[in-house]
């Protein structure tokens, strides 16, 4: 699902994000809700950063990787830990394609989010490869997100991938292959 933000482009680099699970949602420039059995994944659009609201029979989660005014910025390049009775994994990484690369790297990024049943694609007008996109899917009990944040005035690509799972279930071929997808 494509959607172009009204608003401008907010968040200047890579370097502002901040990652939380304690962060109250924040109101979205553009949603998507994506079924995950009988729970729900709603991926969020804040600007050019995310919350993903993660609504199961037995877990509740809110990821947020956004500019958070008075805290400390930077993200975590991997954590797992058990939250709510499930096991949690986040992963982020900062690529700098070149300018050369930049916006091929967009194009291929917005042909694979924009056709996906679980995705979500924010444009911001006026902000040429300016994109926030998100994938969210679900295999059994278990969720998986991965979103990516470009920013071109700077040529940075902020990419992130995101579970919760079962805490007895193994870690996940998506998972071990997430620095190779996109």
């Amino acid at each position: 699902m494509r959607q172009t933000i009204a608003g401008p482009f907010a968040d200047t680099r890579a370097a502002d994000l901040v990652w939380s699970l304690d962060h109250p949602p924040i109101a979205p420039l553009a949603s998507r809700v994506v079924r995950a059995g009988a729970g729900r994944v709603e991926l969020r659009v804040l600007g050019a950063s995310h919350q993903i609201l993660v609504d199961l029979p037995d877990h509740a989660l809110t990821e947020t990787v956004a500019c958070l005014p008075g805290a400390d910025p930077g993200l975590p390049g991997h954590t797992a830990a058990p939250v709510g009775g499930r096991h949690y994994d986040f992963a982020s990484r900062v690529e700098r394609p070149g300018p050369d690369h930049f916006a091929s790297r967009v194009d291929d990024i917005v042909r694979a989010v924009d056709g996906h049943p679980g995705g979500l694609l924010a444009e911001f007008p006026g902000a040429p490869y300016a994109v926030t996109a998100l994938i969210a899917t679900a295999a059994a009990r278990t969720v998986h997100w991965r979103t990516w944040h470009a920013y071109p005035q700077t040529g940075e690509l902020v990419v992130t991938t995101g579970s919760s799972a079962p805490s007895t279930a193994p870690p996940t071929p998506e998972r071990k292959s997430a620095g190779h997808v996109l």
